[in-house]
This record gives structure tokens, sequence and C-alpha cells, in this order.
């Protein structure tokens, strides 16, 4: 399942500083802008305490995590909608990715330089929006006038629902909001909707980049920042992304945790992000259990049991018979598979069981 969360700012920002952190993909990090001129991809594996619960009770040959692929995108200035900077590659490698994470500065630090002169992360995260707003306007009003030509001669039968949802973009880019914040709850609508591709419709993370001391409970600057956000239903995490890695390089998890401590954090960054990044792409996990292997298995929320099979393999989903689904809690409590078996925690779903996050599953098939 390739989707991608784009990591977005703009220059010297601390971008490519986070992506070293969490990715497996090594993105120059330096202190000019542009440093990071193609996109850089990188696969990396989500956090979950759950397989390791479950590898002590298993006792698998291996064990294989869930991965998110992060791409680390060149930074963008003012006027990039009109081609400044690197503005056309930048909002084209920004609409290959599924969700953003947006990265925004909340630290002085003289020796590090502003592409604007100063630190000043509402001015940021507004000409991040602006620029984003501007290209997806353009995109709404080419696509308005063939709409209402469809819908007038009734040729497409979605082209009238197509130029509505068009018009409510357009209210809502007009008035420098962007596209997410435009409610279509009906599901045709949805789907229509998702199909312009708008740069300001993908779901958004904010990442206030802060200094050590800011590390545990932010600062003013991130005060700023949630006060812009408010009524975008969007998340906000706080990060010392220099810090994060100082504490990538330690080799023990040991020695990592300990940093940590002393800076009075229970868990890195860096595990939220990904976390927060996987779950932003509405993803979920199940898993399979057995001696050969333990492993998470990525869905889409709301999938169910023929599908999810299907990401095992394609036949899996064809001869789909049943599923036999143990909850997580139960397989803990109880302690294996026999056990939870025996104890009628076992159940048997058909092909329209939804699966559930954390679920433990084997399927029945016949090819």
């Amino acid at each position: 399942m390739s989707l991608q969360c784009g990591i977005v700012g703009l220059p010297n920002v601390g971008k490519s500083t986070l992506f070293n952190c969490i990715s497996s993909g090594k993105a120059q990090s330096a202190n000019f802008p542009f440093c990071t001129i193609e996109p850089n991809i990188g696969s990396t594996i989500v956090p979950d305490e759950r397989l390791q619960v479950l590898e002590k009770l298993v006792k698998p040959h291996k064990v294989i995590p869930a991965t998110v692929e992060i791409v680390d995108i060149a930074g963008l200035v003012k006027g990039a909608s009109k081609g400044e900077g690197l503005g056309n590659q930048f909002l084209a490698n920004i609409r290959e990715t599924d969700a953003i994470i947006h990265v925004i500065r909340c630290f002085e630090d003289p020796n590090v330089i502003h592409v604007d002169g100063s630190v000043n992360p509402v001015r940021d995260k507004e000409i991040i929006d602006t620029e984003l707003q501007i290209k997806d306007l353009e995109t709404v009003e080419n696509r308005i006038s063939k709409a209402h030509k469809q819908a007038q001669t009734g040729g497409d039968k979605n082209a009238k629902r197509l130029y509505d949802i068009l018009l409510k973009y357009k209210g809502a880019l007009e008035q420098g909001r962007s596209a997410r914040t435009v409610k279509i709850d009906n599901a045709e609508d949805r789907k229509l909707a998702k199909e312009l591709f708008l740069l300001t419709d993908k779901p958004v993370l904010y990442v206030c980049n802060v200094d050590e001391k800011s590390a545990n409970e932010g600062n003013e600057l991130v005060e700023r920042v949630k006060e812009a956000i408010k009524g975008e239903d969007a998340q906000l995490l706080i990060v010392a992304a220099k810090i994060e890695s100082e504490i990538a390089e330690l080799e023990s998890f040991e020695e990592r945790q300990m940093f940590l401590n002393e800076i009075g954090l229970e868990e890195s960054g860096v595990s939220r992000v990904i976390r927060a990044a996987y779950s932003l792409l509405n993803l979920e996990t199940y898993f399979t259990a057995g001696v050969p292997e333990v492993r998470a298995w990525t869905i889409h929320k709301g999938t169910k049991a023929p599908q999810a099979a299907a990401v095992i393999h394609t036949d899996f989903e064809k001869g789909f018979i049943r599923a036999e689904v143990i909850k997580y809690e139960d397989y803990v409590k109880y302690r294996s598979e026999a056990a939870c078996r025996e104890a009628g925690k076992l159940g048997v779903e058909g092909k329209e069981y939804v699966v559930q996050d954390g679920d433990i599953m084997h399927f029945r098939f016949n090819v």
C-alpha cells in the first residue's frame, strides 16, 4: 500500500532534519534554502508496542512491522504558485502525496537563517496556505466552465453535482480558506471532490519544530500556531528536530530512552509523528500471529475481511470463505490462539465483517 505523507514547509524550518530522523532515506540537511531539490522518499517503521507483546507470547522466527512512506519535498517560498523558487516542481511533488506534514519553525536561532528574515510561524503557515490555495483556485476555475456546460447539456449525470461542489470550493478559496474546510457529507459527492486532487483538500498534520527547552510543553510561538489552526480539524505536534536527530544517532534503546527522560519526554517526537502520519492516511493495522512470523498488515479504516485478506494475497480475497478473528486484548489475556479458542474468544466472521484495528486474523479460503 504505497500511500505517502509529504513533509512541506518554508526553507530552513527543519523539514530535512525531521525527515532524516524518521525515515530510512537520507536527505541532505544544511543551512541554506533549497537544500533538498528532488523529493526524497523513505519508508519507516510504524512504532507499535502490540508487536513486542505478541513477539513475547508467540516467540516467532521473525517479526514484520507496518511501514509508512514519507516524502521530503523542497522548501516553498512566497510566489511559488507563480513559479518563484522551485514553485511548479514543489506543487507537482505535493500533489502526488496523500497527506501533508507541515513543519513550522517555532524556535529562534541566529545561526539558522530564515528565508524571510525573521521567525513568525503564523506568517510562514499562511505563506504555504496561500500558495496552495492560489493553485487550487486556478484548478477549480479551470474546471467550472466545463462542468457548467456539461450540466446544461445534460450529457453527464454528475456534471451538475460537480459544478455545485466546484462553486463551494471556489467560495472557500476566494475567502482564503483551504478546500478541506468545505464539508461534503454525501459519499458520491466526496468521490467527485477527491478526483479534483486539490492540494488544500489533503489532510494535514502541523509539526511545530522547537528548541530543546520547549520540547515538552512548547512555547509562545507554538501557542500562536495553535490559535491560527483553530477550526481546521487538524492535529498539532511539538517536536525538537535537532534533539531528535541526536537521539536517532544513539545505538541502544536504553540510551535513547535515558536521553528522552532527561528532557522530560516519555517517547520521542519522531514516534509520535510517524503514528500520526499513519492515522492521517486513514490507515490501521491487523495482525497475523504464528511461529513462522508475527506480522502487522496495513489496511484502510473500514476495510471488510475479504479486502483485508487481499493485502496478504489476492487469492485470499478471490477464494474467501471466512475469517477467524481474535481481539488483541483477548489474545494478551489468554496468551495463545488455542486458549482463546477454548475460552470462546475466537470469532468466525464472513464477508461483511469490518476489520478492527488490532484484530489478530486467520483467513480460510479456497481457490
